[in-house]
């Protein structure tokens, strides 16, 4: 099946993770076959998440053990990124993050009483008021900016949906007044730093994911092609919303040159 009439002048593609590309520790079928085959077509692949329970190292290993081809030079994440902001200011910071990405954070002074930022991830079950409460005051009484990894609202995991970081950043922004500095989707800065990276204009990069706010909308008003996929969290009431996706696809696997 030939690309999308939409998708025609399309030299890289810029794929979700979750739900876009495998759920849990499955690739979702035909998914490996269709990256693999953009690839060897020609066109410039990468893959964007705000999943903030990986670092950028697990997620290319992931990948890789589920077929794709992957480099971590071809993954943007939200931790890394955030990471590497922290470093070249060389600012302190208390971590909000799972454990598993604080190696994206190497390097980064970590402070609980006094830090420069505090940076919010999705600690899923680990979060407790305390916590919540301890941020907030940081900013509030010390202030301290806020750092958000990405404005996803909920995910889909293997025992149905999850809060994400979204909802915890949106509580610090409204108790504190101030707003947080976002690395990740749907942030514009995230898309304009992966068409940097693809080197094409952003009216020639489609971003692909099952998210019709978080990856399709909000790469749409970035400048990119949107292209939504009916599989992980798509629902059917997304297509009776405002967003209008330039392409929708069954799954990815419709997605072969």
């Amino acid at each position: 099946m030939p690309l999308p009439e939409a998708l025609r002048n399309v030299r890289a593609f810029v794929f979700d993770l979750d739900g876009t590309l495998y759920q849990g520790e499955q690739a979702l079928p035909g998914a490996v076959e269709a990256i693999r085959a953009l690839q060897q077509a020609g066109y410039a692949v990468c893959f964007a998440t705000n999943t903030t329970s990986k670092s950028r190292r697990q997620l290319v290993e992931k990948l890789r053990r589920l077929g794709f081809e992957a480099s971590a030079d071809r993954v943007f994440s939200p931790p890394a990124l955030a990471g590497a902001f922290l470093r070249a200011q060389g600012a302190s910071a208390y971590l909000l993050v799972p454990e598993a990405t604080l190696e994206d954070f190497a390097g980064v002074r970590p402070d609980e009483t006094h830090p420069d930022y505090v940076v919010v991830g999705d600690l899923g079950p680990a979060w407790t008021f305390e916590r919540l409460n301890r941020a907030f005051r940081l900013i509030q009484e010390h202030g301290a900016r806020l750092i958000g990894l990405g404005r996803t609202r909920y995910w889909q995991t293997d025992a149905g949906l999850q809060l994400d970081a979204g909802p915890f950043i949106a509580a610090l922004e409204y108790a504190t007044g101030r707003e947080a500095i976002i690395f990740g989707k749907p942030d514009r800065r995230f898309f304009e730093q992966i068409c940097a990276a693809l080197a094409p204009p952003p009216g020639q990069v489609a971003m692909v994911g099952d998210d019709i706010r978080t990856d399709v909308e909000a790469a749409m008003q970035a400048g990119l092609r949107g292209v939504l996929v009916r599989t992980g969290k798509f629902r059917p009431s997304d297509l009776e919303g405002p967003v209008r996706p330039e392409v929708v696809l069954d799954s990815v696997a419709d997605l072969r040159p």
